[in-house]
């Protein structure tokens, strides 16, 4: 970066050089000898590499270089007025505060020696013109420390509607007056166009639109008299646009009073006896683009509120039925709960007296794994029921996921299944929602494998690690006998899918073998590979 702001205060430099070689080079001669030139080219062209850093000093500087070059006569004094404007523009937007009004004096005094012809009286007109000349880059530089924001909308149509309707506006205002002028017909146009098509950016650059709509002014006072009062309008319009696009009451005054003493020199050209009159009548016709700007903002701030307003009803409205939703879902849960836990919590109580009164067996057994699984019932119902009651609590893993796929090859095969578990120790090194998630999966496929095959049927249950991903399958053969499946919702093979879909895995179930069943996971460990 420290190279780059060089580079471009070098090339400002040599632009500053070059540009008073294209306006001054063609002066040398026997009064101008070409090194006389290119001194002065460097005096005037060099100090702008400084520019960006020191503003201030090379404002001064131009301005008594530009005094003193229009004192001797040289050419090199149109330079120093352009750059001279180009030093002020960067006081306004670089220096401190306090240092514009002085970069603004020395300018003005310095562009009003440049006008003055030599042994002439400076007229207020000039002085005028020499205000504006050093006010507007200033007051450029200024505005961009805090331009206007950008417009809320993309479209361009009241900008093109403002481009067609101030071109129109300056060209039927003015066009009869063209050839009354000095200077060639088609500059005179160029300059009516330009004005009134500046007007298509208003909205977006209102300070800049409206220092081009001032300097159109001057020009068409000084060359095209019977265009004036057309631009004047202009000149009005980008007063309305910026007083709507800025919040600033300082700069929508300050922006009035430039507007106001332009078209007061220009009302007042001539000389005529009715000044006051005039003066009072273009006071009251300048407030009127200031008081119509500032109502429209005041428009657009209601709008914008009001805008406002319905998304913040619209968000509360959706955060009530969110909430009434959760509160429902809430005390269905609670429904639930009551009436699984009145049957789960009955039939515990009579696999638990049934127990009692049966010796050890088979029957023993499946009473005892009856109990068992009712308590486990009854203990997660419990669990989802206080998550629903405090949403601030998750739930808590009661169990470690490996423990929990050998209690469930246990529990199925102690109903009829004869289960071969086989798990690979690295999967022990996968995230525990990926542990979490095999677990239950393995728990529902040896539940559908019961419920469909029954007991007596061989399942192959296998885990393995594959490139970053723990693979799970569940194999069940062929049935030892024909039987009728139970009742089946199928939501158990939804819910394992969608635990795998959760995940970013995949999962695929289908006949094997003869008359067999094959469930197929895979659950990728990778954190970048899981699903949001």
């Amino acid at each position: 970066m420290r190279w780059k702001g060089l580079w471009i205060n070098l090339a400002l430099g040599a632009c500053g050089i070059g540009l008073d070689l294209l306006l001054s080079g063609k002066t040398a001669g026997p009064a101008a000898p070409l090194w006389l030139v290119m001194i002065f080219s460097v005096l005037v062209g060099a100090p702008m590499a400084a520019v960006r850093r020191f503003p201030f000093s090379v404002a001064c500087y131009l301005a008594a270089l530009l005094v003193y070059t229009d004192h001797i006569g040289a050419f090199t004094s149109n330079t120093a007025q352009i750059l001279l404007c180009v030093s002020i523009a960067l006081v306004g937007h670089r220096s401190r505060r306090r240092l514009v009004p002085v970069a603004i004096l020395c300018g003005t005094v310095a562009t009003a020696l440049n006008l003055a012809d030599p042994g002439m009286a400076l007229t207020p007109r000039r002085w005028l013109l020499s205000v504006v000349v050093s006010l507007l880059p200033a007051l450029v530089g200024a505005y961009l420390r805090g331009p206007a924001g950008r417009l809320p909308e993309p479209d361009a149509t009241p900008d093109v509607l403002l481009a067609g309707g101030g071109m129109a506006l300056a060209v039927l205002g003015s066009w009869t007056s063209w050839h009354t002028s000095a200077q060639p017909l088609w500059l005179n146009g160029l300059l009516v166009i330009v004005a009134g098509s500046a007007l298509g950016m208003a909205r977006r650059l209102p300070a800049l639109v409206f220092a081009v709509e001032c300097l159109a002014l001057l020009a068409a006072g000084q060359y095209l008299a019977g265009a004036a009062s057309a631009v004047l309008v202009l000149v009005f319009i980008s007063v309305a646009v910026f007083s709507m696009r800025v919040i600033s009451w300082a700069w929508t005054a300050l922006i009035y009073l430039v507007a106001y003493g332009l078209g007061l020199s220009i009302a007042v050209s001539g000389a005529p006896k009715d000044i006051p009159l005039r003066a009072l009548v273009l006071l009251i016709v300048t407030i009127t683009p200031v008081s119509i700007g500032r109502y429209l903002h005041a428009r657009q701030v209601a709008a914008a509120s009001e805008r406002l307003r319905v998304q913040q009803y619209e968000r509360l409205v959706l955060t009530q039925l969110r909430a009434d939703e959760l509160a429902m879902r809430e005390h269905l849960a609670r429904e639930v709960h009551d009436v699984v836990a009145h049957h789960v919590g009955a039939i515990v109580l009579r696999a638990g007296a049934a127990r009692f009164a049966v010796s050890d067996g088979p029957a023993a057994q499946a009473l005892s794994d009856i109990r068992d699984t009712g308590h486990q019932v009854l203990e997660d119902l419990r669990a989802l029921l206080a998550v629903l009651r405090d949403a601030e609590e998750g739930p808590d893993l009661l169990a470690d996921p490996g423990d929990v796929i050998r209690d469930s090859a246990e529990r199925i095969s102690q109903a009829g299944l004869t289960v071969e578990l086989d798990v690979d120790p690295a999967t022990d090194d996968a995230p525990l929602v990926v542990r979490a998630s095999a677990a239950r999966i393995v728990q529902e496929g040896l539940t559908n494998v019961l419920k469909h095959a029954g007991p007596g049927t061989k399942v192959d249950v296998t885990l393995r690690m594959r490139d970053g991903s723990m693979a799970v399958e569940i194999i069940n053969e062929r049935p030892p006998a024909e039987r009728q499946s139970l009742p089946s919702s199928g939501h158990g093979l939804m819910g394992m899918r969608e635990r795998a879909d959760a995940l970013g895995g995949t999962l695929s179930a289908g006949p094997h073998g003869d008359g067999g069943w094959c469930l197929s996971v895979t659950l990728p460990c990778q954190p970048s590979r899981l699903a949001p």
